[in-house]
């Protein structure tokens, strides 16, 4: 039987309440005449979001009759009548609770691209024959739909006892499909918020199951990370890996290294790797991994990566290439996996072009050229060719597993979705704020 929700937080005396009130305004104010943003409201929004990290942001979920609330709604309304929701200046100031969502990784995703982050993932769980028979005692009061249970909420008022019905829908053969469905479903959830989650026995008292949650949301999640950033990015081809870096380096001054880009400039700069490396490069074949290796721990072990941190895609490819940076030394403190469906990388990669005059590159769909004239000289990049795209892509899925199996504590990002809410969710999982970078007057 659930136990009655309490107010969170505790009721605070007018005055306080009315002095942090003022001081909100006060801040937002401020930052308005400093900022000056184009959107007014939708900038204080995300101010109220911003300062005010100890608001509670609670996902509670589980298998039916597990002790939470189910509530079923369309899949194409639900996510916008959530986000809607918890927009609302209660929701950012007070925190809030959400039951029963998300049921699948699907709606973890669309959570997300919402930018509905939990700060804690609450899953109660108990054996599904404890579950089943827990159902099997529930009886409807078809007049108020108060639901009660022949077991653990008998009504004492006879008239409401002789008008109670079984639900329709709470047959064991269709418990037992709600709970084949859970199942199926949890493991995608569960790989999204495995940083926040913690799973909770519900069979038992409802009073111990409070406290343990209680105990649990309570808590404020640590960061490993020390003061100097390194993070990884890993995905496949046309998942934003760059566009993700350059932002994440123009805002934290943090050094963006594109390994590719490193091996081209080592060639150009006509180094002794650099002088190893160039008939890899020229024939097209792969650079062997311990010249790769030197090249990047040469210049991850510099002052400005050593001081300012580092954001890297484009190495490690496969399991052993992260064996290598670990026996080097360059252990990454944030890892993230961009995934991105094979339909919209098919999009993003095989339609792009470059303008062989300019060097300027466009997209037919996001980006077409802006002129009939520069249209009529594109040309398309062997690499973004259909087939070139696919044989990466088989080997970037062959190998990814064991990527993700090894940088075990990774965050997993859905790319498919504006590179702005990308950059805020990563941004979420950088626990501890890094300095900003300060704009040097002229």
């Amino acid at each position: 039987m659930d136990s009655p929700a309490r107010p969170w937080p505790p009721p605070v005396g007018a005055y306080a309440e009315e002095r942090e009130l003022f001081r909100l305004l006060q801040n937002m104010l401020e930052e308005l005449l400093i900022h000056k943003p184009d959107d007014p409201i939708q900038y204080m929004i995300n101010h109220l979001k911003q300062n005010n990290d100890d608001a509670p942001r609670i996902c509670v979920l589980g298998p039916p009759a597990s002790g939470k609330t189910t509530v079923k709604i369309p899949n194409a309304l639900w996510a916008n009548l959530i986000q809607e929701r918890l927009s609302n200046v209660d929701c950012i100031k007070q925190g809030w609770i959400l039951e029963g969502f998300p049921e699948n990784q699907e709606q973890a995703w669309m959570l997300q691209s919402s930018g509905i982050i939990p700060r804690h993932v609450v899953v109660l769980y108990a054996p599904d024959t404890v579950l089943i028979e827990r159902n099997s005692g529930k009886r409807l009061d078809p007049f108020t739909e108060e639901v009660y249970h022949t077991t653990f909420n008998w009504p004492s008022d006879l008239l409401v006892q002789q008008r109670l019905v079984e639900p329709e829908d709470l047959s064991e053969q269709e418990i037992s499909k709600k709970l084949l469905e859970y199942h199926r479903n949890f493991p995608g959830v569960f790989q999204i918020y495995q940083k926040v989650l913690r799973s909770i026995n519900a069979d038992q008292p409802s009073v111990d199951v409070l406290a343990r949650v209680l105990t649990y949301v309570q808590t404020r999640h640590r960061s490993a990370a020390p003061f100097t950033p390194r993070i990884l990015f890993c995905g496949p081809p046309g998942s934003g890996k760059s566009l993700q870096a350059a932002l994440i380096a123009q805002k934290y001054s943090v050094v963006n290294i594109c390994c590719g880009q490193l091996l081209k400039e080592a060639v150009a700069d006509k180094t002794k790797l650099g002088e190893l490396v160039k008939p890899y490069i020229d024939s097209g074949y792969p650079v062997p991994d311990n010249l790769v290796m030197k090249i990047l721990a040469e210049r991850l072990n510099t002052l400005d990566c050593v001081t300012n941190g580092w954001v890297l895609y484009g190495f490690p490819r496969d399991v052993e290439q992260g064996e290598q940076l670990q026996k080097s030394h360059i252990i990454p403190n944030r890892v993230f996996f961009f995934n991105l469906p094979y339909e919209s990388i098919m999009e993003r990669l095989s339609q792009r072009r470059i303008d062989p005059v300019t060097g300027e590159r466009y997209h037919t769909t996001f980006r077409p050229a802006p002129t009939p004239e520069i249209q009529a000289r594109l040309r398309q990049h062997p690499r973004d060719k259909e087939e070139n795209i696919e044989k990466q892509l088989e080997t970037y899925y062959r190998n990814v597993k064991e990527l993700e199996d090894f940088y075990e504590d990774a965050f997993y990002v859905n790319a498919d979705q504006d590179p702005h809410v990308v950059f805020e969710f990563i941004e979420s999982c950088i626990i501890k704020p890094l300095p900003c970078k300060k704009l040097k007057s002229l």
